[in-house]
Formats: structure tokens, sequence, C-alpha cells
């Protein structure tokens, strides 16, 4: 989903086209956050922030940057507070906001906060507000705990998001509301297929970077040959470790023995593939020897190449390993699946080839499948999810069910990520919610018939509000009568049991982020 930006416009605020990188690291942060407030993403801007400094300060910066986010609304609603009439230039909002961080947030020292975010105001040639910045800020600098106190005491989400968590989520609201505002701790996925979790984490230790191993315990009931319902469990295990670190300082990182990648994250490869080989299991051998399934809305590729990794590991989670049934010859002789088809799409070119890229390195291009003897035909396609049918061309596409499992990883307001991309609070409006949902629908009607009876779709977002998740569900399932939800069971460890599916929120003991799952088969 595109990040629309909900800043206030006026014809002093530069276009986020012309972001110059130049003058001080107060500075240099300053016209970054006016380029998010003009319409740019975080992702978009921060490598040429850093990039554009010496190493030293590269990392008062990032802090910089990142705290004036997460603090955002709360500090505007002080700065409207502290001003004795209000200030409508976006420039200096900001200045004094970066300068408002660095007293209440980052401990700068009162002198060299108050005199170089002066100097900041100076060098965006807004001179004339200079005298303002710098009463305000003297202000805060006399007693910076009790204004800390004030800002810290509500949200720090747009009042119309708030709201929104308010009606979905009354229960959790304070908690969930100031948990956004914090830091996310950062999680690895091991590639099961070069090393073990309890293996990375001794070589993590080798390193001297400090990690703990997070297990998720997930169950859910699956329809037998029988017609009636088995529940199945399957256990997902990754790193979180103690201190965010930096890629290149992992472990074989660039050979593709891990991956950096949220623990809830990590559910979805698990939850689609053991729903695939429960499908298979049922089958009779002679229905299953090839098998057809798609990544939708695939990139940045960290789920696909979960799932590859589970696809081509030598073990009981291989979907070659699948067990025949009528006390033949088992996989390891004899395989069920002969030949297994992934088809990944995305809408953008940049971001197909940022799959491409992950795929890379983590030895699961098509080349490296060839190579490693699995039968895995491998093909990317650049599409719209909303139309997309499948076929060689358009002729030949005819949206008849061809695929046994999808993965629909929906595009949402991500606002369950919040703490990782603190600019989403700034660039989402109220509206966006309406029209992701709708947006949400069209892919999952597209994509829908595609499935073949018996198959299964797993839903996922990254959000955390109902309408896009449990919602979109339950409308989705009143329309097509051959959806059928599947019910997670007690068995499961992590998030919210809902209505259909279950809610992960940024809050738990995982202190993974807010996503949500709902599994459906075709009947």
């Amino acid at each position: 989903m595109r990040q629309n930006s909900t800043a206030p416009r006026n014809n002093k605020l530069k276009p986020s086209s012309n972001l110059i990188m130049n003058g001080s690291v107060r500075v240099r942060v300053i016209r970054t956050l006016l380029a998010i407030q003009n319409g740019q993403s975080l992702s978009s801007v921060l490598d040429p922030l850093l990039n554009s400094l010496h190493d030293g300060d590269k990392g008062f910066a990032h802090a910089l940057l990142l705290t004036t986010l997460r603090q955002w609304h709360a500090l505007a609603r002080l700065l409207d507070s502290l001003a004795d009439n209000p200030i409508d230039e976006v420039e200096v909002r900001t200045t004094i906001q970066v300068g408002l961080v660095q007293l209440l947030y980052l401990e700068v020292a009162d002198h060299a906060a108050i005199h170089e975010t002066v100097e900041a105001a100076k060098e965006i040639e807004f001179a004339h507000s200079t005298g303002l910045v710098n009463a305000i800020l003297r202000k805060v600098a006399k007693n910076p705990s009790k204004f800390r106190k004030k800002c810290d005491k509500k949200h720090s989400l747009p009042n119309w998001l708030a709201y929104q968590l308010k009606q979905d989520w009354s229960e959790q609201y304070d908690e969930l509301t100031q948990g956004l505002r914090q830091p996310a701790p950062m999680f690895l996925r091991v590639n099961s297929s070069v090393t073990s979790v309890e293996g990375y984490q001794h070589a993590l230790d080798g390193a001297e970077i400090d990690a703990d191993i997070v297990e998720l315990t997930t169950g859910f009931k699956v329809a037998n040959s029988s017609g009636s319902a088995t529940s199945t469990t399957l256990s997902t295990k990754g790193l979180r470790l103690h201190q965010s670190t930096a890629v290149n300082a992992l472990p074989d990182f660039a050979l593709g023995t891990a991956s950096v990648q949220d623990m809830h994250a990590q559910l979805a490869a698990p939850i689609i593939n053991q729903a695939l080989m429960a499908k298979l299991s049922n089958e009779k051998s002679d229905t299953n020897n090839k098998i057809h399934i798609l990544d939708a809305c695939a990139a940045p590729g960290g789920k696909l190449a979960h799932w590859l990794e589970l696809i081509s590991a030598n073990d009981e989670s291989s979907l070659f390993h699948v067990k025949q049934d009528n006390n033949e010859m088992s996989s390891e002789t004899s395989p069920a699946i002969t030949d297994i088809k992934v088809t990944a799409i995305d809408n953008e070119a940049p971001r197909i080839e940022r799959i491409r890229e992950n795929l890379q390195r983590l030895n699961l291009s098509q080349h490296d499948l060839q190579q490693a003897n699995n039968s895995i035909a491998l093909n990317i396609v650049c599409a719209d999810a909303t139309r997309w049918q499948h076929g060689k061309n358009k002729k030949a596409a005819t949206n008849e069910p061809v695929f046994d499992a999808i993965l629909l990883d929906s595009p949402c307001t991500a606002t369950g990520v919040i703490r990782r991309h603190p600019d989403i609070s700034i660039l989402r409006t109220e509206e966006d919610i309406e029209q992701t949902a709708l947006l949400q629908a069209d892919i999952l009607h597209n994509l829908w018939p595609q499935l073949k009876a018996g198959g299964y779709l797993l839903y996922v977002t990254c959000s955390i509000l109902k309408q896009e998740n449990v919602e979109q569900m339950q409308d989705f399932i009143t329309h097509h009568n051959d959806a059928v939800a599947i019910e997670f069971t007690e068995d499961c460890s992590w998030g919210i049991e809902q209505a259909i599916g279950r809610q992960c929120l940024p809050i738990d003991s995982v202190n993974g982020d807010g996503f949500y799952y709902a599994l459906l088969m075709k009947s």
C-alpha cells in the first residue's frame, strides 16, 4: 500500500524531491522529517541520511530521527501547550520537536541541544524563529522530567488511529498505544536447511551477540479423508537478539544462514506449509505428484524464502517427504511429490528485484534450486494481484483453479509494525483503512477462484485494525459459500482468538509485531 501524507501543507514547505543532505546533523534530520511529512517513507530517506554522514554521527542521527518519529504526535501536543500562539510553519514545528527530543529522550546536554537546534533553524533559513525556538526549549530544559511525564502520559498516535484502536482493543488499549511508541526487538530466522536454531545461537555466542531462542506452537484442525477434522500442531523457532545488530556482524549472514524476520512473521510459511502437507497426505498418491503454490504480494520475499527453505529442507517439513497412504513405500524411496511449481507475484518492478536479491543471498534462486536437484520450478511475476490470473499470457489466463495453496500477505495499513516504521503514524490517513479494505477484498475475490477445491489460502496482514482482518474475513466468507475458516486450537501459544483467525499484538511476551492470520479451505 502506498503511503499517503497527512502532514499540513504550506507554501514554504519544500517539495520532498528537493531533499538536500548537507549542513549539521540536526539540519539533515530536520530535512528528512520534512520529506516524510511531504509523503516520502522512512525507508526511502533513511539510507540517504545515514550515507551522507560520517560514521561517528550516524548513531546520533538515527536515534534522533527514529525517536522523534516515535514520539511525534505526543511532542506535537506538548508543543501546542507550550506556545502562546499557534505555530503554523511546519519547518519551525519540526525544528522545535527535534530539540524537544534531545532534551526529553536522548539526554543531550541542555546547552548543546538548545544552541545546536537554534543554529539549525538558521541553517534552514528560518532565522526569524530562533527566539521562539530558544524560549520554548529553555522552558522545557528547566524541568525536563515534568514535561517528559506530560509527553508520555497519553499515546503518540494520530487521534483517528487512537480512537480506532480504542474501539477494536479496549482491554489492551493503554498497553498497546504505549507499546507502539517503543523500539521493536530484532529477530532472526535460521535457515533450517543449513543449520539449527541452537547451532546458530552458538555461532552468535562466538561473535559475542546475545540471543534467546523463541518457540511458538501452532495448532489447527484440518479435514481428513473421512470427512472429519484432525488436529495438527507445529513448532516454529527463532532467535530474539538482546540488542539490535548490524547484519554484517551476524555470522555467515551473507551466505544465507540467517535472515532478519519478525517472530510473528515467521509463523506464515510453517502454517501454510503444514496445511498443504495435510491436504496432500489425505489425497491418493496418483493425484498429487505435482503441486502448484502461489505467494501473492510476495515482496520483499521473507515469507517466500521461508517457504522455500521448508520445502527444500531434507526433513519432515519438506513437501517431498509427504508419506503415502495405503501402507505403500515411504517417501524416502518413493516420494508422493515429484514436482513443485512455485509462483510469486508482486506489482512493482523494484519490489520484484528485491525478492530476487533476497533469494540470491539465501541460495534460493531458480538456479540454486535446480543445482540442489530439487524439482522446484520458481516463477516470479510482476503483476497486479487484483487482476492477475495464472497463464502464460493474457489469452491463456482463465481464472481456473490451478493452485493447491495460496499465501496472501495482503496489503494493509501496516499499523502492526509502527514500532519499526514510525513514519506510518504520520503518513497514514483515516481514509486509508477503507481504501485498503477494498483493495484486500479485490485481491481475495480475484485469487480465490484460482485455488483448487480442498486447497488452502492463508490470509496474513501486519495490521492491528479489525476492518482489515477479522471483519474482512467475515465479509469474505459471507460472500463465498465454498470458503471454510480453519479453527486454530488452544495449542496456539501466540495471538488472541478472533471469530475467524488469530491476532498478534505487539505487546505479548514474545514482543513480536502486530500480525493477523486466518486460514481458509476451499470446500
